[in-house]
C-alpha cells in the first residue's frame, strides 16, 4: 500500500477496497494498472464515466458527485471531522495532498468506470487508490455510503503523510477510524466479540505475522480484526503503548522502512501479548451507547 516510487512495472501504488479487499496494483509511469495477471495498461481517467457535475472543497478534502452536496451535508461535514480526529488521535499535521472523493450516483455508474479503468478489481462498494497523481477515493450513493467512505478517507489521509503504510497497519487505523464518533470508546463491537470467542479457544495474538504481509490475497477476515484490535490496545491500553504507536507514524513521516512496530513494542511493554489479550478481554464489557449514562 505504496504509492508508487518507480517508473516501471515493478513498482506499485495501493488500491484498497471495501470491505476485506486490498490489491497492490503493478505501476507503469504515475498512472498505471495492471489487470492483476495481464500486464501493465495506462489507467484511463478521463474516460468520460467520472462523476463531474457537482463539486465541493474543505482544506484537504474535495468531493466530485453525480448529485449535488453542499458544504453542509453530514456526509461531508462527518469526512470534515474525520480528517481532525485522524489528526487529533495520531498526532499528525493537518496538510498534504488533497484527496478526491468521486461519488457515482448509482452502483451501475461505479461498477462500469472500475470495469474500466481497473479491469479485473473485484467487486467492493469503495476502492482507494493513490497515485504520484491523486490520492482517490471511489464510492456510489448508497446505504453504507458512510462507514465506507469514514474507511477509504482514512486510508487516503494517511498516504497523504506518510512515506509508506504498512498493510495491517493501514488496514486497523482504517477500521478503527470507520466507526462513527458516536461509537463508545471507538469498540467494533462485532470484532470484540469474535475475538474474545478466539481466546476463548485459545488463541494467540501474533503482530510479526500481520507485519509480513505483504497483499491482502494473504490477509483473512480475522487478520482485520486482530489489526483493529491492535490499534485499539495501542490508542486506549497505557501512555507507554500510545507513544509507541505515534513514535512509529512519525518515523513513517520520514523513513518508508523504519523498525518493525512489534520490536518496538517488545523493547518498551514487558509481556505485550499478554497485556493485549487482557485489553481485549475488557471491550466486551463496553456498553453499547444506548445502555450508557
Amino acid at each position: 500500500m505504496t504509492d508508487t516510487k518507480q517508473h516501471n512495472c515493478h513498482s506499485s501504488f495501493p488500491v484498497l477496497g471495501s470491505r476485506f479487499a486490498v490489491t497492490r496494483l503493478p505501476g507503469l509511469l504515475l498512472l498505471a494498472v495492471t489487470t492483476l495477471a495481464i500486464g501493465c495498461r495506462t489507467a484511463q481517467h478521463d474516460l468520460g464515466q467520472l462523476p463531474a457535475e457537482h463539486s465541493v472543497r474543505a482544506e484537504q478534502l474535495q468531493v466530485i458527485s453525480d448529485m449535488k452536496l453542499k458544504l453542509d451535508h453530514p456526509l461531508i461535514q462527518d469526512l470534515i471531522q474525520l480528517r481532525k480526529d485522524v489528526a487529533h488521535e495520531l498526532q499528525l499535521p493537518l496538510e498534504g495532498r488533497d484527496v478526491v472523493v468521486y461519488v457515482f450516483g448509482d452502483k451501475t455508474k461505479y461498477q462500469q468506470y472500475l470495469d474500466k479503468t481497473y479491469p479485473g478489481l473485484p467487486p467492493r462498494r469503495a476502492y482507494f487508490v493513490g497515485t504520484p497523481r491523486e490520492l482517490a477515493v471511489y464510492t456510489f450513493w448508497g446505504e453504507s455510503i458512510q462507514e465506507d467512505l469514514r474507511h477509504e478517507f482514512t486510508h487516503g489521509l494517511l498516504h497523504a503523510q506518510l512515506k509508506d503504510v504498512p498493510l495491517w497497519l493501514d488496514e486497523g487505523l482504517a477500521e478503527y477510524f470507520e466507526l462513527p464518533r458516536s461509537t463508545p470508546n471507538a469498540v467494533n463491537r462485532e470484532y470484540a466479540r469474535k475475538l474474545g470467542i478466539a481466546i476463548a479457544n485459545n488463541w494467540e495474538p501474533d503482530l510479526d505475522r500481520l507485519e509480513s504481509l505483504q497483499d491482502v490475497i494473504q490477509m483473512q477476515r480475522a487478520d482485520y480484526q486482530e489489526s483493529w484490535a491492535w490499534i485499539h490496545f495501542l490508542l486506549h491500553n497505557s501512555d507507554d503503548s500510545r507513544e509507541v504507536l505515534l513514535d512509529h507514524l512519525q518515523e513513517l513521516r520520514e523513513n518508508p522502512h523504519p523498525t518493525p512496530l512489534s520490536t518496538a513494542l517488545r523493547d518498551t511493554l514487558p509481556e505485550v501479548n499478554s497485556r493485549y489479550l487482557a485489553h481485549l478481554s475488557t471491550l466486551n464489557t463496553i456498553q453499547p451507547a444506548s445502555h450508557q449514562r
